[in-house]
């Protein structure tokens, strides 16, 4: 039997429609997820309006099917959470209006979560004990932040990106190469036949006496070298993709570690649509073994957008008793609440 509560949670932030029951263990009850990426692959990228279109269709069958496959009666569901930021505008709407207008006619509390947050806690989801406190990194297409996680709601801020983030320079990167989208897939699925120390691409803010980041000199980098490659720069595409890769993974991986050592945190944990590039993990797992750290990897299923992160943020919150009124908008922009942390004297770990 599901442990008290039963949580359902939907996740409509950007393009991929999702649908997650967990219960007061944690424990993932049913979750389903309709990806939209052919609809707009034609497109390079993601339209709000169809991706909000999408949704709207097919979010309604998604959670019969959720609820179907685990035998339980929308009368049985305690609390309905929906991401409400960041993300699409149209496509937030329609997983919250969905969450609210569950929560009214059943007359269950209704949760609003930060998509971020979702994020944050994923690599914790399903694992026995709950969080750990520690640094996190979430390392996405719109965001890169380095947190200290001190528990539930308690995020202080380490460092963020100062212009792209580490996503961002992975899809742009991509289009100059002429990669199909989503590109960061593809930069990493070519970067295991490359050679890593094939270009010398810079790593900026690696060494800046603190936890910023900065991306976009190194897609300036790219953008500079290939015209200098010419009809050479196809034949080299493995090689481009695999110094681009590493020099974006050796920055978050240095960053993160600095920040463990500087705070004495034993625990690292990593998540975002990035931490599925297979590099980023396997440099994570090789550093934290020699430094005897405890890695914390969000499952790759629950990279992306999901909505079992979302029910997992949910529970922390149903069991603070932190509700959100009905009458609570969307926010395109939504923070994570996090406070700035003042962090000196970074070393090497």
């Amino acid at each position: 039997m599901p442990a008290f509560p039963l949580l359902l949670a939907l996740e409509t932030s950007c393009d991929e429609t999702a649908i997650a029951l967990c219960d007061g263990s944690g424990a993932i009850l049913g979750s389903a997820i309709s990806s939209q990426i052919p609809d707009h692959q034609p497109y390079g990228g993601v339209v709000p309006e169809l991706a909000s279109r999408n949704h709207l269709q097919r979010i309604r069958p998604l959670v019969r099917q959720v609820l179907g496959e685990a035998g339980v009666a929308l009368r049985e569901i305690d609390a309905f959470a929906a991401t409400a930021g960041p993300g699409l505008a149209s496509s937030l709407l329609i997983g919250s209006t969905l969450a609210k207008s569950l929560a009214l006619a059943c007359g269950k509390p209704y949760l609003a979560i930060n998509h971020l947050e979702g994020h944050l806690l994923s690599p914790f989801l399903g694992k026995p004990g709950g969080l750990r406190p520690g640094v996190a990194l979430i390392v996405s297409g719109g965001h890169t932040l380095l947190l200290h996680l001190r528990g539930p709601g308690d995020y202080p801020l380490l460092g963020r990106t100062r212009d792209d983030a580490a996503g961002e320079a992975f899809d742009k990167v991509a289009r100059m190469l002429g990669l199909p989208y989503p590109g960061g897939p593809e930069i990493d699925r070519l970067a295991r036949s490359g050679n890593p120390q094939a270009f010398d691409f810079p790593r900026s803010m690696k060494d800046s006496g603190d936890f910023a980041f900065s991306f976009s000199g190194l897609k300036t980098s790219m953008l500079y070298l290939l015209p200098t490659l010419g009809d050479q720069a196809a034949a080299r595409l493995p090689d481009l993709c695999a110094s681009f890769q590493e020099a974006v993974v050796d920055i978050l991986v240095a960053k993160t570690l600095q920040a463990a050592r500087h705070l004495g945190a034993r625990d690292v944990s990593v998540s975002g649509g990035v931490s599925c590039n297979s590099r980023l993990r396997a440099a994570f797992a090789e550093r934290c073994a020699r430094l005897g750290l405890t890695l914390h990897l969000a499952a790759p299923a629950h990279t992306t957008d999901n909505a079992a992160m979302i029910a997992y943020a949910a529970l922390q919150r149903f069991q603070a008793g932190q509700f959100t009124p009905l009458e609570a908008d969307i926010d395109p922009n939504l923070p994570l609440p996090i406070s700035t942390a003042q962090i000196t004297d970074v070393g090497d770990p």
